[in-house]
């Protein structure tokens, strides 16, 4: 490197700075802290007026201004162009770099953002920045501040420079999709993912589940509140071919409409009062995974609108931004609304809701599903007993049957929090019926649909599909156990389709 830049006849000091810049290169990870520096570092060691760093958007095919310093920087910073513009577009195709000492005598230089900027670039270099044989961006350094035209040395140095660019850059970009895939991959670790029964509603549901799993395909979850639609949503993704990057979640009811944009799309430092800071938002947290939209019903139009452009363009601005940002995310959005009801009043946007519904699944009640009722009660008293720190309570039989005719308004979410309270209440072994909430002690009144026949055969079902899991499917010890011949099961395993759950793998999930 010595012999190059000493035959160019590069200036006295410009070594220096170079290793100057170097060791400010390698002081930070935080990207837009080092493509600042770059773009400063390039303008001092090549006596520059004006310097900016071009990063290359390959999705989208764009060159953005990552940063820039000099008069016209503030109007550059976020600016896009196609790739095929400019004396940077042809240093990007190349992986050449260009010396253009008069810019109007080239046809290749694209002079609009001088007129924005009223600026005038008289002289220019472009330097290629290569990481792996990768273009990842451009550095381009305009107008020399003395009278002296930029020289041969002052190239060289410029394309060593960008090289050694290129690896911060790279390392930079590197370190914050780290950093974003920890925030999404802690949310989706620590929450797990756990599916239980053997219903043939829930079967049904998992069966759409799994075919649309591996697609790309926006999925729309519809049903009541406490149906577990966010289990499932990570039970998708579990099982998509995303399972190994984030899953992120959002609940679009719990915010403003202010801070609901922001959590998506992000802010900008000032964007609004107390936007002390840049922050990344939930779509840029998902980048490559899924991002669950819960209670999508409930965002005002004005999101609406801006969530619609994601999804047709898959790219977006924070609040506050200049700056398109692209976005690779598959969305499941899930409701307990009517969405239908809600466009006919005018409060969602139909363009919106057929973005969503592409692949809609119906989760079914509990009480179209009594069966499980004994496997999720039995499963949430094991849970319960070790976050509560008490011995373990099995349910007793009385206790089982009159959780199996509660109408459940509040659903899984509801039988969860009955059984932790029953689960407290207990002084033994056991959960009796005592240790119920009173509603269910009184016998409260059974729902119109289905019938009492239906519920009759709900329990029967859950009673048989409860013998054989605790016997290990042995026909012959579950038969002894319910007290009925091994016939006589049979019949029931028949008439109910029973199988065993592993065969289905229905029971759980775990996402990687």
């Amino acid at each position: 490197m010595s012999n190059v830049i000493s035959h160019a006849g590069l200036p006295a000091g410009s070594l220096q700075g170079l290793a100057d810049a170097t060791a400010a290169l390698v002081s930070s990870l935080d990207l837009d802290a080092v493509l600042d520096q770059i773009a400063r570092a390039a303008r001092d060691v090549t006596r520059a007026e004006a310097s900016s760093v071009l990063l290359h958007d390959r999705r989208r095919r764009k060159l953005i201004f990552a940063a820039a310093v000099g008069d016209h920087a503030p109007f550059l910073i976020g600016e896009e162009f196609s790739a095929d513009l400019g004396i940077a577009g042809l240093v990007l195709r190349t992986g050449q770099a260009e010396w253009v000492q008069d810019v109007s005598a080239r046809k290749e230089f694209y002079a609009e953002f001088d007129r924005r900027a009223s600026f005038r670039t008289r002289e220019l270099l472009a330097a290629p920045m290569i990481y792996k044989s990768e273009v990842v961006g451009v550095i381009e350094v305009l107008n020399t501040r003395d009278a002296a035209p930029f020289g041969a040395g002052d190239l060289e140095l410029l394309k060593v420079f960008a090289n050694l660019a290129a690896c911060s850059t790279r390392n930079a970009q590197r370190h914050e999709t780290l950093r974003r895939e920890n925030v999404g991959l802690r949310e989706t670790v620590l929450a797990g993912v756990e599916i239980i029964g053997d219903s043939l509603a829930l079967r049904r549901m998992l069966d759409l589940a799994h075919r649309v799993a591996r697609t790309n395909a926006t999925v729309l979850l519809l049903g009541e509140t406490g149906t577990g639609k966010e289990v499932l949503a990570k039970y998708i993704h579990s099982n998509s071919d995303r399972h190994d990057k984030t899953f992120v979640g959002v609940n679009c009811a719990a915010l403003t409409e202010t801070l609901l944009e922001s959590e998506l799309f992000g802010h900008e430092k000032g964007a609004f009062t107390g936007a002390a800071g840049q922050r990344v938002g939930r779509f840029e947290l998902a980048d490559h995974g899924t991002l669950f939209l819960d209670e999508i019903g409930d965002i005002s139009l004005s999101t609406q609108v801006k969530l619609l452009r994601v999804l047709q363009e898959r790219e977006f601005m924070r609040v506050g931004g200049t700056r398109t940002i692209a976005c690779d995310v598959r969305i499941i959005a899930a409701t307990n609304r009517d969405l239908k009801r809600l466009i006919s009043e005018g409060r969602f946007r139909d363009d919106l809701f057929y973005r969503l519904n592409v692949f809609p699944i119906l989760m079914p009640p509990l009480r179209d599903r009594r069966e499980d009722i004994p496997s999720l009660a039995d499963r949430f008293a094991r849970r319960a007993c070790v976050e509560l720190g008490v011995p373990p309570r099995t349910l007793s039989p009385d206790a089982v049957a009159l959780l199996m005719s509660h109408p459940w308004p509040g659903n899984i979410r509801e039988l969860a929090n009955v059984i932790e309270r029953a689960v407290l209440m207990s002084d033994g072994a056991q959960i009796l019926p005592q240790h119920l909430p009173a509603d269910l002690l009184a016998g409260a009144a059974p729902p119109a649909s289905p019938d009492q026949a239906s519920i009759l055969q709900s329990q029967e079902r859950a009673l048989v599909l409860k013998a054989l899991n605790e016997c290990g499917w042995n026909q012959v010890h579950a038969a002894r156990a319910l007290g009925i011949s091994r016939d006589n099961l049979r019949y029931r395993i028949k008439k109910y389709g029973l199988h065993r759950p592993a065969e289905a793998s229905w029971e759980g999930a775990n996402p990687s």
